[in-house]
Parts: C-alpha cells; sequence; structure tokens
C-alpha cells in the first residue's frame, strides 16, 4: 500500500501536467486560429481581385489567394473557418475585391453571401455594331465572341439568321467577374425584344409600318438623324409620312451606314446618287436592316399622326411646315428679313425634309 499510494500521486501529477499542456497548446491555437480569422490579410496589389468560378472548392479559391500574394493562414485554418461560417460548399460565383484591411472572416462572409463586385457596361444610343463589339472587346469580360463573325455570334445567341445590327438595347448592364461578352448581349438582346414588342403592342392604327422589324429600323434611322431627343418625334413623324405616301427617306445616315468603314466622314455628292440597299436618296421605303442601336424605339409607338405632331412644332434648332407652300413663304420672308433664319429651316411636303 505504501508503494502503490507514490505512484497513484505521481500519475495524477502526470495526467495533470499533460491536461495543463493540452490546454495551453489548445489556447495557443486557438490565439493562432482567431489571430488568422480576424487579421488583415496582405501580400496582395490595392484594388486586387479574385475570381470564383463555377465549380470552385474553397482549397482551389485558397490557392488562387496564394497566387495574389496572400501567405497568411494554413489551408486547415482556411477550412476550419470556412466550417464555422457555414461558407465551405456554398461560395457564390463571382469576382471579389480585396480592399485594403479585409480579413480572412470577412473575405469568406463576402463569398458566402454573395457579395461580389458589380461591374457595368453601357451600349450608348446609336452606336452600331462594329462599335458595340469593339467597345466589349475592351471590356474586362470573358471574351467569347471576339473570333466570331456576326453570322456566328447571332448564332452563338440562338438568333440564326438574323442580322446583328439594332438587336441590343442602348442601357447600361450590370456584370460580374466570370461573365462574359456573350452573357451582357444575350441580356441586351432579350431587352431590345422586349422593348420592341412592347412598343409594337401600342403602334397606331394608321402605321405605314408592317412588322416590328420596320419599327426598329426606322427607330434606328430616327436615332442617327439627330442628337436632340426633343426633334426625334417630328422627325419621326415626318418620315411615317413619306413611307405613307410612298416618298423616299432621303436622310444622310442610311447612306454613310452602306458606306461602312469605308467612309472618312465626309459624305459626297458620289455617295447620294449611288445606288444601294442603304441609298435611301435613290430608293424608296426602308432600308434592309437597322443603321443603329435604337433606344428611341421606345418612343416610337407615339408616332401616329404626322399633322398632330408637326404642326406648329418649333424648337430652337428645326422648325417644321405642314407643306412645301408654307415653306417656300417663309423662306422667301427669310431672304428680305434678318430675323429669320433659314438655315435651320426643315420642311415638310405632307412629310418632307427639307435641309
Amino acid at each position: 500500500m505504501t508503494r502503490t499510494r507514490p505512484r497513484k500521486r505521481r500519475s495524477g501529477v502526470l495526467v495533470l501536467i499533460l491536461l495543463l499542456l493540452a490546454g495551453a497548446a489548445a489556447w495557443l491555437l486557438w490565439e493562432r486560429y482567431t489571430g488568422f480569422a480576424d487579421a488583415p490579410l496582405s501580400g496582395f496589389d490595392a484594388a486586387d481581385t479574385v475570381v470564383i468560378e463555377r465549380g470552385d472548392s474553397l482549397p482551389v479559391v485558397i490557392g488562387k489567394l496564394r497566387e495574389l500574394g496572400i501567405s497568411q493562414g494554413e489551408e486547415i485554418e482556411w477550412r476550419l473557418l470556412g466550417r464555422q461560417l457555414d461558407a465551405d460548399g456554398r461560395l457564390h460565383v463571382g469576382e471579389y475585391v480585396l480592399v485594403e484591411g479585409i480579413t480572412p472572416r470577412e473575405l469568406l462572409l463576402a463569398m458566402r453571401d454573395g457579395k461580389v463586385l458589380q461591374r457595368r457596361f453601357t451600349i450608348v444610343e446609336g452606336w452600331n455594331i462594329r462599335e458595340l463589339r469593339a467597345a466589349l472587346a475592351r471590356a474586362p469580360l470573358e471574351q467569347e465572341a471576339a473570333e466570331l463573325d456576326d453570322a456566328a455570334l447571332m448564332e452563338a445567341l440562338g438568333k440564326p439568321g438574323e442580322h446583328p445590327e439594332g438587336r441590343f438595347l442602348p442601357e447600361t448592364y450590370a456584370y460580374t467577374g466570370g461573365d462574359s461578352d456573350l452573357d451582357v448581349l444575350r441580356r441586351a438582346n432579350a431587352a431590345m425584344e422586349r422593348t420592341l414588342a412592347a412598343a409594337w403592342a401600342q403602334r397606331g392604327p394608321d402605321t405605314p409600318l408592317r412588322t416590328a422589324e420596320e419599327m426598329l429600323i426606322l427607330a434606328s434611322i430616327v436615332e442617327k438623324e439627330t442628337g436632340i431627343a426633343s426633334e426625334r418625334p417630328q422627325i419621326a413623324g415626318l418620315f411615317v409620312q413619306r413611307l405613307r405616301i410612298g416618298m423616299r427617306l432621303q436622310t444622310d445616315p442610311t447612306v454613310i451606314y452602306g458606306l461602312g468603314e469605308s467612309f472618312d466622314g465626309n459624305l459626297k455628292k458620289e455617295h447620294l446618287v449611288a445606288d444601294g440597299p442603304y441609298n435611301s436618296y435613290t430608293r424608296a421605303g426602308l432600308p434592309p436592316t437597322p443603321i443603329s442601336m435604337p433606344a428611341w424605339v421606345r418612343n416610337l409607338r407615339r408616332v401616329s399622326r404626322i399633322m398632330a405632331l408637326v404642326a406648329t412644332l418649333q424648337t430652337a434648332r428645326l422648325r417644321f411646315w405642314p407643306s412645301l407652300r408654307a415653306w417656300r413663304r417663309a423662306a422667301s420672308v427669310s431672304a428680305v428679313s434678318p430675323d429669320c433664319d433659314t438655315t435651320t429651316t426643315r420642311a415638310s411636303l405632307s412629310g418632307t425634309l427639307s435641309r
């Protein structure tokens, strides 16, 4: 008995020491872990971003962070933090900004909650398809359309056989890292189809436009004819009346579009007399396709009665007249009156636009 008790005491002391050591080790590990989880990350450049793609696991994301220069934390610490935050397996696809001072905890919470960086791409009113594609190529998007010609582009968008001009609504579209140029174009195309369908459904009963496609073409011409929004209803009305009476539209933007990349900014008489599908001086009716991306298609449904639009309407840049006789009368007055400026006068002969 006397020998057993000292052994038991020594065993008890040893167990106590081991427990204390284990507790100290656990405390040190917890301090290290919490120090990792809530300490600012470093090693990356200002405004660096990390992109989570479809199928990326937490270890893959950790590898991407290492590539950016972030060395803090062992993989097991990241995985424990991910499990604690219920983020492991729930990381949202997208692009995340590594702001100065961000901690591992804040970063994983942002990835779990999908707080992605929202970028924006704007399709400008009046752009043509060449300008749109050039702008997309400069944007930080995945480039899937760059090697496609126009026909292949529309096929990739599920619109085989359609001409791409005018098919994308001018608007600002938000996107995130990992999105492609085709993703943006799909959304812009769907937006244009919805807008055009709504405008066509509200068309006037006396419109000479036979299809929604013709409405889109006319809107694209009006978009390019003037950059002043207040002039567009009058100009659209004049074009509508020209179409109604079978008169040529005689508008420069269609000719310029037909010249394509060969146009050097100087429209000459030889261009106006050279016949072609887009020459509205030599051919009546509408050109075969739109000539720009028209935001104004939303408003074209309002153009229903020409005389209601042009009668007595004036703007700072344009004056509209209900007939050629009225315009000639005004022009003859301006010849003797310095107060009348005919350089900004446009007239309509039941819809004739005189420059």
